[in-house]
């Protein structure tokens, strides 16, 4: 026999005060005048009892159904933009939310389809994120939806938004290679356009200017952002009569690529070549021998912002223009592919 739920008056009476001090207590009512004794009291008596708020009667009178929808292209699927799930997941809880999570797969009719269902579960806001960093057009049927964009930006600047600060994290790697010594520094970066290839080659210009390193462009070479990429581009660098010392890599997927171009010309990292990448990703960075000095994408702290932010909005916080979007600092996590070049300058081939 299904047993019955526990209501707010059987914890009344078991806890000896009034429904309404219960209700006051249990929905965390401002400025009630409840003693604090009294509090710990009902607190312990729905414990005990296994009280459960009942979320559908909560939100016939308060009109918010204490839920939020995150809509993500591939991000619940993609091991490395995980972390933005559980920074937001987080965040949900200690705000008191739940959190609804759909994946599209990239897919423009399971979005819309997914967007609608997020709408009929009655979620009071919406995170719209993606596996990386773009621009983006924000559908339509979210209108009038208080939305946050995750890892993502829009042209609507009434639309808050949270992405990387590709630039200062692209200075961030090359200002590590200079202080090191390095004054010849190869750029093996990503062939699509998309902001952070741009703002990661900015920082990179930024970082040489500050150095007083004139900028070659013969030393940026372009091919797809995965380990095959970072190959090839790390081979016609290394490859040169007047090779770089050192190579910033547009992810550590690249830089992977790169430690094979460098194993393969007989080169020792970081004796004879320096390296650092870019992302963090962990199972790569950690994994690689030596160990990958490179930047961290604030995946986690970002998720965690857009909830914070989407919840002040939901009290009446409207987003602030002037920020938008906001840039998140990406540290740099320092590791073992960095040394100081070799006396001459160049890698050093046996």
């Amino acid at each position: 026999m299904r047993q019955r739920a526990v209501g707010i008056k059987q914890v009344a009476g078991e806890a000896g005060v009034s429904v309404a001090t219960v209700s006051q207590v249990l929905n965390a009512v401002e400025g009630a005048r409840v003693s604090d004794e009294t509090r710990a009291r009902v607190h312990a008596t729905a414990e005990r009892l296994g009280y459960v708020p009942n979320r559908m009667a909560r939100g016939l009178r308060t009109q918010r159904s204490q839920a939020l929808g995150l809509i993500g292209d591939q991000i619940a699927t993609t091991p490395y933009s995980g972390r933005m799930v559980l920074g937001a997941q987080e965040a949900a809880l200690r705000h008191g939310f739940t959190m609804v999570l759909f994946n599209t797969e990239s897919d423009q009719a399971v979005e819309e389809r997914d967007i609608r269902n997020l709408m009929q579960y009655q979620v009071d806001g919406i995170l719209y994120a993606t596996m990386y960093h773009r621009v983006v057009d924000v559908p339509a049927v979210l209108r009038g939806v208080p939305t946050v964009l995750l890892d993502c930006e829009s042209s609507d600047a009434t639309i808050s938004a949270v992405v990387p600060d590709e630039v200062a994290g692209g200075r961030a790697a090359v200002e590590e290679l200079l202080a090191h010594g390095h004054r010849r520094i190869g750029f093996a970066t990503n062939l699509d356009p998309v902001p952070a290839t741009a703002g990661r080659l900015e920082g990179y210009r930024q970082a040489l200017s500050g150095a007083g390193v004139p900028f070659d462009q013969s030393l940026v070479v372009a091919d797809e952002s995965e380990s095959g990429g970072g190959y090839r581009a790390s081979r016609a660098l290394l490859e040169r009569v007047d090779s770089p010392s050192a190579i910033f890599c547009f992810n550590d997927r690249m830089a992977m690529g790169a430690y094979r171009a460098a194993a393969e010309l007989g080169l020792k990292i970081p004796a004879d070549l320096s390296i650092v990448g870019f992302d963090n990703q962990e199972v790569i960075a950690a994994g690689l021998f030596p160990d990958l000095t490179t930047v961290t994408l604030p995946h986690h702290a970002m998720g965690a912002w857009a909830v914070d932010t989407l919840v002040a909005q939901l009290a009446g916080a409207g987003p602030d223009p002037a920020a938008h979007p906001l840039l998140m600092n990406c540290p740099l996590v320092r590791r073992s592919s960095v040394a100081p070049p070799s006396r001459s300058g160049a890698p050093q081939r046996p």
